[in-house]
């Protein structure tokens, strides 16, 4: 419902929608660990997270792996303001555990179309 009340009044709706869509992951059982690095155990410098298990990978911890995890915007780790570029990229990374965790267990359906228009709005906003 709060998300709800934002769209059309309030300029961090994308923000809002973002955090809504983290918490659909959560509460369906597939939520996100992104309070330390898989490798190492620290807290700080998170900026990937694992394609596989879903888990925050520190700079340091990924290594040779970075090309393979999925970049971890900071806004999804409270950090600076949310910009478009920021939000699509964190769109991308809770799409590709909805396409892969939820979907499947939801019967395979696509993820709704108006999400794929969503991210090329905001895909376009950020040049």
């Amino acid at each position: 419902v709060a998300l709800l009340d934002l769209l059309g009044a309030d300029g961090d709706w994308p923000l809002a929608y973002l955090r809504w869509e983290m918490a659909l992951l959560e509460e369906m059982g597939f939520g996100l660990d992104l309070g330390r690095c898989a490798v190492t155990g620290a807290r700080d410098d998170l900026v990937f997270v694992s394609p596989k298990s879903g888990r925050a990978v520190s700079r340091a911890g990924a290594g040779d792996w970075a090309d393979r995890l999925l970049p971890l915007p900071p806004c999804l780790m409270g950090q600076g303001a949310a910009l478009p570029g920021e939000i699509a990229g964190g769109l991308r990374l809770t799409g590709h555990f909805l396409s892969k965790w939820l979907a499947p267990a939801l019967g395979d359906r696509p993820l709704p179309g108006a999400r794929a228009r969503l991210m090329r709005l905001l895909e376009r906003t950020s040049g």
